[in-house]
């Protein structure tokens, strides 16, 4: 029986100690599908593959197993042919997401989006800005992303208040938010894209934040509805920082562009040089264990 064939996005080189009893071959489907793809049985998607990342899947009728590189899966989620195991990259972007978080938050509430215009216009101008410390922040969303932004903010003298779909010891449920919001001067949301949170900021989430609040997504811009966003941005109620929109990209006319006490980043919260060392601990961990005959770490199951 031959060996189990891997495709990998990045040369094996990269893993350091490559796992034994595998072959491996460099492929990017999005450039070309090689014959070899009813071998492979283990498929990871370049990472910025996008939706594009089930094209290649019904023609994989060896495959047992799909290892993304990012946490979220929803755009592979419905298109895992039955018996295939979805393993998520939990822990590749902790460190990456969290750091620019913490960015989007310093950036927004100090106010270095107008400092950065003014130097534009070598114009000198000071002003009293809002401080991270004494702030309470309702962290939405408390998997592994979640946990290390609460790290990072736990050290600014600030409160965090980590909310999840369940409550837990020190942990609130999502169904409390309606009570939670209006506590908050920072809302950061960092919950998968699901059926459950799809849409979960619109008009009446917005209502409930406090006046001068921040709102920072760096999970799936559909988890906010962006007409609704744009509309309360534009009262000049509350502040907003976003890593993710909806559509994306964003549209060069698109109203949250110019809409007021906005910050935008264009989906970067996992591309820096933090990720790549963890990606490839992770797939090597990940083909050691396939190798191996064992179970998989970051397995997806039911609705993911």
């Amino acid at each position: 029986m031959s060996e189990p064939l891997v495709w990998l996005p990045f040369d094996p080189s990269e893993l350091a100690e490559v796992p034994s009893g595998l072959r491996y071959e460099v492929v990017n489907p999005m450039r070309h599908v090689p014959d070899s793809v009813s071998d492979v049985a283990f498929y990871v998607p370049p990472y910025d593959m996008g939706p594009r990342i089930a094209d290649a899947l019904p023609q994989m009728t060896s495959l047992q197993v799909i290892q993304t590189l990012s946490a979220g899966v929803d755009n592979v989620r419905g298109h895992v042919p039955s018996g295939v195991t979805l393993c998520n990259g939990r822990g590749i972007h902790d460190t990456s997401t969290a750091e620019l978080t913490l960015a989007l938050i310093l950036a927004s509430l100090r106010g270095l989006p107008r400092f950065v215009r003014q130097q534009g216009d070598h114009e000198w101008r000071g002003g009293f800005e809002q401080s991270l410390a004494d702030k309470r922040v309702l962290l939405v969303g408390y998997g592994s992303v979640g946990s290390a932004i609460a790290a990072r903010l736990r050290p600014f003298e600030c409160e965090v208040v980590p909310v999840a779909r369940h409550a837990r010891d020190g942990v609130h449920a999502i169904a409390e938010l309606p009570e939670l919001l209006p506590t908050a001067e920072v809302v950061v949301l960092i919950v998968p894209l699901t059926a459950e949170t799809r849409g979960l900021v619109d008009t009446t989430f917005l209502d409930r934040m406090r006046d001068g609040a921040l709102l920072v997504n760096v999970a799936r811009g559909a988890v906010v509805v962006t007409d609704d966003l744009v509309a309360a941005l534009g009262t000049g109620r509350i502040r907003a920082a976003l890593d993710v929109t909806d559509p994306e990209p964003l549209p060069a006319e698109h109203p949250l562009w110019t809409a007021p006490n906005v910050l935008v980043s264009p989906h970067v919260g996992g591309a820096s040089s933090a990720m790549w060392p963890r990606a490839h601990r992770l797939v090597r961990e990940q083909l050691e264990r396939f190798a191996a005959g064992e179970a998989l770490a970051n397995v997806m199951t039911g609705e993911y």
